[in-house]
């Protein structure tokens, strides 16, 4: 399984793309900035897009790249979602305001995509690979994803804040790699309280859940432009400092868009 990193940041600068991970050639995680990265045929070769949740961030290139492509796809796009995450975007995106209502367009028989609800705990088939939604903590309806393609899976936290349930699910999959959001610095913890953010701090006590026998890369992903390097600095301090109450040292890098990650 082949995981491309299309964005990772957490806002829009230059050389900065939000969040979109591409799952081998077929399997969109999130539409952030970072697809108009892709070319027109491998935007075609994408049968299915899972969105974490509905904030702009990780859905402003879907709209975009269905009408870049809709008319040459032979069938509908198979968009995943949250109820919640679904009704957002029939509301506020695909309401024929903002942009035409490609899930009756063409035709309601033949829509350029079509809506598939999801639900946290669920797991879904996506060609070969194994999709399961975890639980994530967000000022809107969110999830994580871990994705299987029948060895160790690959896991995104998703935006989230402290998150209880995602680390007791974790502790029970075959993790390879973990990708987890940190999107303030310890300066900003109180702006990502309130947003249901991680900072460096909070980081280090949400990794002290990892069962201690479990041993994996964690990718830190969704930094702020402006706090990167701040951020980085932060975790780099407290990664110097652990273990917590673990035997090693979690092994933590930072995500880079264009980085191709292999399980």
């Amino acid at each position: 399984m082949r995981i491309r990193v299309l964005g990772c940041s957490g806002a829009i600068a230059k050389d900065c793309r939000t969040t979109s991970f591409l799952i081998d050639d077929d399997t969109l995680i999130d539409a952030g900035t970072g697809v108009g990265d892709l070319s027109l045929e491998e935007m075609r070769r994408i049968e299915r897009v899972f969105l974490t949740h509905s904030h702009l961030d990780h859905v402003a290139a879907l709209p975009l790249m269905v009408d870049a492509v809709g008319a040459g796809r032979n069938h509908p796009l198979q968009i995943n979602a949250l109820p919640g995450t679904i009704q957002a975007l029939q509301a506020h995106i695909f309401n024929d305001v903002i942009w035409p209502d490609f899930s009756r367009i063409p035709s309601e028989s033949a829509p350029f995509i079509r809506f598939q609800e999801i639900a946290i705990g669920q797991t879904l088939l996506a060609g070969d690979k194994r999709v399961e939604v975890l639980p994530a903590v967000h000022t809107v309806p969110a999830a994580g994803f871990s994705v299987s393609a029948g060895k160790g899976c690959w896991v995104f936290s998703g935006d989230t804040g402290r998150n209880p349930a995602f680390w007791t699910r974790l502790n029970q999959l075959d993790v390879e790699i973990l990708v987890i959001e940190t999107a303030f610095s310890n300066r900003e913890s109180l702006l990502a309280q309130r947003s249901l953010h991680l900072s460096p701090q909070v980081l280090a006590t949400e990794l002290e859940n990892i069962d201690a026998t479990k041993h994996y890369p964690i990718y830190i992903t969704h930094t702020k432009p402006a706090e990167t390097e701040l951020i980085l600095a932060e975790i780099q301090q407290f990664d110097r400092n652990l273990p917590l109450r673990h035997h090693k040292s979690p092994d933590i890098h930072w995500l880079r868009a264009g980085q191709v990650l292999e399980i």
